[in-house]
């Protein structure tokens, strides 16, 4: 690497101590080009300076550009756009939802602070920059000015102390607890001036923005006093597009917001119409009622992916993935060997095969997928062992087997995937009874002792990608505490006193050379507990007709519309 030291001197003269870490990894050549401008744009560092220190350094290759839509009447502009998606699981509240249906709703009329796109890096949404003090437990971002929402009221800051403070109350019970827990709460949220809030965290975080921004789906801003449960009467929001209509169960109809706070939507409208399962979506694709398809699936989705076939595919690397739970605190999952055991007898090559056509990566049952940056590759690979399994089954005092049921998510490859398990562990004798639910039943109210994901003793369900494992690392795995929120979504019910503080460990790291370190510690802990199989993590899927140009998933789930164009 040529640097260019006097250069890089003047540039680093403007930023903090956690920016110039970040630039000195870089340096150094402990840190990728990729992982320079996401890591960068994660700590503050404008584009302008990722793209001069880039030069300083000898690239003449520019950061990733913003992702705004384009304006202007574009060939094939004004169309009306049909989407079909899964049928949101409940009412559309920002602070409740936890479903696919209702993320894609949520992004519609929503925005966030921060906006994580399809490379993972971060761009700014309704936060213009933000900053870390030098512990990195003091987040300060500076709010876009000039912003309107669809009733025409200003946002300012009030409006987002007001979202964040609601967001991370414990007393709401909201799912954004599962990112905040541990990290945030409503008092650290403070007001700075009229377009400058400061997050004061309850302890360090080298990935904050991420928990800002479209990973963490609920955080869309709402305005200021405006009571969530009402929002589905009017889809209240800032962003490209005004709610017209609204049918639970049924679909929704979106219209261009001609008062847009930056370049307008191309497309005149949108039509979303709600599907309970797969097949009926492709159907409506290929039979032209439908020009987008949200999200499908490999497994039913095979003639979209098809040589030739007249669809335009947007496939994502992601962290996506199943987590197949087992209760750790009912007999016999309370026995870590037995949980090893049900582990070995997966075939994981042959299950990402058959389900997703290649379209997959192996997972080492941990969360630390292999997009993730920070996943530390040193850490062996689990893989298919029925002699050992046998072996840890008894020793643990089953070696007749055991019977025990799974329920699960209804949804995409779920059950097909939920029936390789239950068949594998016949290999060891043990009998899996499998019950697949659809989302409103599945998820019930989505808290212990009200909902078969959280409740049953072993629960298979879907989780959307993530840009960092922060969410992975805490809601499902961290002990239940609902008082500190963490731990909302522990279906294991894991209690592992080392894991938690190596988790909020990882969490309070700020360069990836810590972050890799502490990440082998965890997935070797996690490979020796297996409280959850991560048994693959699949790419996105998304599909439009060939006519159809312009639609911008995010592996999270969101599928965002504003630059489509139809011919």
């Amino acid at each position: 690497m040529n640097v260019d030291h006097g250069r890089l001197g003047r540039l680093r003269a403007g930023q903090g101590v956690i920016e110039n870490h970040v630039i000195d990894e870089f340096v150094a050549g402990r840190m990728s080009r990729r992982d320079f401008l996401r890591r960068g744009a994660v700590v503050g560092i404008s584009v302008p300076v990722l793209g001069a220190v880039l030069s300083a350094c000898g690239s003449s290759s520019s950061p990733t550009p913003s992702t705004s839509s384009s304006s202007g009447a574009a060939s094939g502009a004004n169309a009306t756009i049909k989407v079909g998606i899964i049928v949101p699981a409940a009412a559309i509240n920002p602070i409740t939802i936890a479903d696919q249906g209702g993320i894609d709703m949520l992004g519609q009329a929503g925005e966030y602070l921060v906006f994580s796109d399809e490379h993972l890096t971060l761009q700014p949404q309704l936060a213009t920059s933000w900053k870390p003090n030098a512990a990195a437990d003091v987040w300060t971002f500076k709010i876009r000015q000039g912003v309107k929402f669809h009733d025409g009221s200003p946002l300012t800051a009030d409006d987002v102390v007001y979202s964040f403070k609601l967001q991370s109350d414990p007393k709401t019970g909201g799912n954004a607890l599962s990112a905040f827990g541990g990290v945030l709460s409503p008092a650290g949220v403070k007001k700075v001036d009229d377009f400058t809030v400061a997050f004061h965290l309850d302890a360090a975080n080298g990935n904050f923005p991420y928990l800002t921004s479209s990973d963490n789906y609920n955080m869309i801003i709402i305005p200021n006093g405006y009571d969530p449960a009402k929002w589905q009467s009017s889809f209240i929001g800032t962003g490209a597009f005004v709610m017209k209509t609204y049918t639970p169960k049924v679909g929704a109809t979106f219209a261009r917001n001609e008062q847009y706070w930056g370049p307008k939507a191309l497309p005149a409208a949108t039509e979303f119409t709600f599907y309970d399962s797969q097949t009926p979506q492709v159907l409506a694709l290929t039979g032209g009622t439908l020009d987008v398809l949200g999200q499908f699936s490999v497994s039913g989705g095979e003639q979209l992916l098809a040589p030739g076939a007249p669809y335009n595919i947007v496939e994502l690397k992601s962290s996506a993935h199943r987590e197949l739970s087992m209760r750790c605190d009912k007999a016999p999952f309370t026995d870590p060997r037995v949980r090893r055991a049900i582990a070995l007898t997966l075939d994981r090559p042959a299950i990402i095969a058959a389900l997703f056509k290649g379209h997959a990566a192996l997972g080492n049952d941990s969360p630390f997928a292999p997009v993730f940056p920070s996943a530390n590759t040193s850490i062996a690979q689990r893989a298919k062992n029925i002699a050992e399994a046998k072996s840890l089954l008894a020793a643990a005092g089953h070696s007749s087997g055991f019977t025990t049921q799974l329920i699960g998510n209804n949804t995409l490859e779920i059950p097909q995937y939920g029936q390789i398990v239950a068949q594998a562990a016949k290999s060891i004798g043990v009998t899996i009874n499998t019950k697949f639910e659809f989302s409103t039943q599945y998820y019930g109210k989505a808290t212990f002792g009200n909902s078969d994901w959280l409740d049953a003793t072993m629960s298979l369900v879907d989780y959307g990608h993530r840009s960092v494992p922060n969410v992975f690392l805490t809601a499902p795995l961290q002990t239940s505490n609902a008082k500190a929120g963490t731990g909302t979504w522990n279906a294991a019910h894991f209690n592992n006193a080392q894991y938690n503080a190596l988790s909020k460990q990882y969490i309070a790291a700020v360069d990836l050379t810590s972050q890799r370190s502490i990440a082998g510690q965890i997935e070797t802990l996690l490979l020796d507990q297996t409280p959850i199989i991560f048994g693959y993590f699949y790419n996105y899927l998304a599909a439009s007709a060939k006519n159809v140009t312009g639609i911008y998933p995010t592996a999270i789930g969101h599928i965002f519309l504003t630059k489509v164009k139809k011919t």
